[in-house]
């Protein structure tokens, strides 16, 4: 079945909120509905398989990383309806102008991605890429301090917090983050 109207998804919110676990439910229910989907991600993440997007829950769609936003472009199917970018906060700013053209061409997008940094400041392309979107889903994780709902990520080196200066993009699995309300946040200067 050929899915015509374009439009863009972005699925958001703190690491552990189950953005990838919505970005495979949605492919599932597209794939059920016979619509040719291609997912992409960057090819920065190895955390887990290389070429599947995996939720940290464990479930898997197969993906193809690739270095940059206009590689999407490049690799694009002919008879493709839907396209999914998980991690998109990885990618370059360009992410958007793909995002909105395949839009343009009749594709749905969906987009997974971080909304906020360590630091609880906008992630690369994110926000700009919400603004474009038809539908913005920010999901909520447990806070690792209360069990309140969480927003945000804390990122802990050595068990502490990470200082405001730290590099900005460790790929990395949960021994280095949690989830964590605004309350419980620490970002030291």
């Amino acid at each position: 079945m050929k899915h015509t109207k374009g439009s863009i998804e972005v699925i958001t919110g703190s690491m552990f909120c189950g953005k990838t676990d919505e970005l495979i439910r949605r492919l599932r229910r597209a794939t059920i509905a016979r619509q040719k989907v291609q997912v992409f991600k960057p090819a920065i993440d190895v955390r887990y398989a290389l070429e599947k997007v995996t939720s940290h829950a464990g479930a898997e769609f197969d993906a193809l990383p690739v270095e940059n936003s206009r590689e999407i472009l490049a690799h694009l199917e002919a008879d493709v309806t839907v396209v999914a970018i998980d991690e998109a906060q990885f990618f370059d700013d360009g992410v958007v102008d793909v995002a909105c053209e395949l839009a343009e061409r009749g594709i749905r997008v969906i987009a997974a991605g971080l909304d906020m940094d360590f630091r609880a400041e906008p992630f690369g392309p994110m926000p700009l890429l919400m603004a474009k979107a038809e539908d913005v889903s920010k999901l909520r994780a447990i806070c690792m301090v209360c069990g309140g709902e969480a927003s945000r990520t804390q990122r802990l080196v050595n068990g502490k917090p990470a200082r405001y200066d730290d590099p900005i993009v460790i790929v990395a699995a949960d021994e280095l983050y949690e989830a964590r309300c605004r309350e419980h946040h620490e970002v030291p200067r």
